[in-house]
């Protein structure tokens, strides 16, 4: 099993120079990735200070040698995929191939899509992720490409150069868990990064029912025998016996990566500094 640190781009960690130095601390203390979220209002009523996440990222990848790194996750529908064909392979180039790229539909729609003019119908979203998924790893292959979708259109171009990583970038993909679809999505590339809501509507971990469940659905309708990442995140408990007593229920259902994920509106930066520099739950 991994663990990587998940923080938000904005507030406290809004600052590329703190971010990357964060990176930097993690790597020295022996985590295994770096991800990042992406977001451009979050909850726009809140004004809150919010960095790009591609310049978050490519501080990161300047300031480590090891560490994993990504966005967790971009919300591909809000995106050109050809755009972002571009960044995603700049940066994995620049990283030394270490890039994994998460993909979800983004939260909350009204504010990040609506506020903007955006379609927020889940389902439109929905269409428009799998058609950019189409898109964005046709290009990556360097080849001429030609697509016409209900979203989407690209006429004979290829892009080079391409990524690093073969046959391509990494693709996790975010979805509510126990929602099918987006697992059987998720089943078409390289790892799920499932989330759940509880019953008071906020985010919560998964069990290790939870996790079993999941890799159940995907293995109905997986069509390849590679590896497959399921990606779990929350907080562990100071306490390294009660950490390992959360972790390892989880890593035995088929966890492959832990994300110790901050909380910008309970633990400010020097806290989370201080967890980051213990290093990983167990180790």
């Amino acid at each position: 099993m991994r663990y990587a640190v998940n923080v938000p781009n904005f507030e406290d960690y809004s600052d590329v120079r703190t971010v990357a130095a964060l990176a930097a601390d993690a790597e020295a203390a022996g985590w295994d990735g770096f991800f990042v979220w992406d977001h451009l209002a979050f909850v726009k009523a809140w004004r809150l200070r919010i960095a790009d996440p591609w310049m978050l990222l490519t501080g990161v990848a300047l300031a480590t040698e090891r560490l994993r790194l990504g966005p967790m996750v971009t919300p591909l529908p809000r995106r050109r995929p050809w755009k972002l064909a571009r960044e995603t392979v700049t940066l994995d180039r620049l990283s030394g191939g270490r890039l994994v790229l998460g993909v979800g539909l983004g939260e909350p729609p009204e504010d990040e899509y609506g506020s903007f003019g955006e379609p927020t119908d889940p389902r439109v979203r929905a269409a428009m992720l799998d058609e950019g998924l189409e898109v964005l790893t046709r290009l990556w292959s360097g080849e001429t490409v030609s697509f016409s979708g209900r979203h989407y259109r690209v006429d004979e171009v290829a892009f080079q150069p391409t990524p690093v990583q073969r046959p391509r970038i990494p693709i996790w993909v975010a979805g509510a868990w126990p929602r099918p679809g987006p697992l059987r999505r998720a089943a078409r590339f390289d790892g799920s990064c499932p989330l759940k809501v509880g019953r008071d509507g906020e985010l919560v971990s998964l069990d290790a029912d939870d996790v079993r469940g999941l890799l159940e659905l995907v293995r109905g309708h997986r069509r390849s025998d590679a590896p497959f990442d399921v990606v779990v995140g929350g907080t562990t408990p100071d306490d390294p016996t009660a950490a390992q007593a959360l972790l390892e229920p989880l890593a035995e259902a088929g966890m492959t990566w832990w994300q110790e994920t901050v909380d910008p509106r309970q633990t400010d930066l020097a806290s989370f500094r201080r967890r980051v520099r213990q290093g990983p739950p167990g180790r």
